[in-house]
């Protein structure tokens, strides 16, 4: 057991599960955009469905979407904030199956780019992401996470755990999904710390690879 599983999260409250964990949620969507977001479509699952407003669940979910953390004081005014930086969120209610009760699905757009990210709020302020893009994934962002979208293609994972070597990044877990052989996949990589700029800018500028993001440390492991 963690100090964090004791102590619980530095947060404004009033629930771990549905404030804190909702909030860095939205701060997964929000790095992974890598713009200013403009529109959210938030779907809320089950518990976050049914109890989520009470519990301060929307505001948190929006606070990440801005980059704001689970401790920020501006959390209670995120529809303020919102509207002062030009985001409309709107929520919905969603069944996503056999899931966690706190899950949300998030189609968050920019000016240029979107993303769809699925997770949930597992109590603590704990968060595990399972879906990026329509691709399942699984990591908790306690560690810095490399997300590639590129074209599947014999030796890809090799060149890029071979990168990774070099620019002395270790790696802690590592999660692959493809749509067909030769179709797209998605690579997210859990690493010890983050790649360097000049090694994601190296990976980025290979043939094949569509999308790339490095995701920052958002909680304690």
């Amino acid at each position: 057991m963690s100090l964090l599983d004791m102590i619980g999260p530095v947060m404004i409250g009033p629930s771990s599960s549905h404030t804190a964990g909702a909030c860095r949620l939205g701060l997964v969507a929000h790095h992974l955009l890598g713009e200013a977001p403009r529109t959210a479509r938030i779907g809320l699952h089950a518990s976050f469905a049914k109890t989520g407003r009470g519990h301060g669940t929307h505001l948190a979910l929006v606070a990440g979407l801005l980059g704001f953390l689970p401790d920020d004081s501006r959390l209670p005014d995120a529809f303020a904030e919102a509207e002062k930086a030009g985001l409309k969120a709107e929520f919905h209610d969603v069944d996503l199956g056999d899931v966690h009760p706190n899950t949300a699905q998030i189609d968050l757009k920019g000016d240029t780019g979107s993303v769809t990210v699925i997770g949930s709020s597992t109590g603590g302020g704990i968060i595990r992401v399972g879906s990026v893009q329509g691709f399942k994934v699984d990591f908790d962002a306690s560690q810095p996470t490399l997300l590639l979208r590129y074209v599947d293609t014999i030796g890809v994972i090799a060149r890029v755990a071979t990168t990774l070597a070099a620019d002395g990044a270790n790696i802690a877990a590592l999660t692959c999904a493809r749509e067909k052989r030769g179709g797209d996949a998605l690579l997210a990589i859990e690493l010890d710390q983050p790649l360097s700029d000049p090694a994601l800018n190296f990976v980025r500028a290979w043939s094949g690879m569509a999308w790339t993001r490095m995701l920052p440390k958002l909680m304690d492991g």
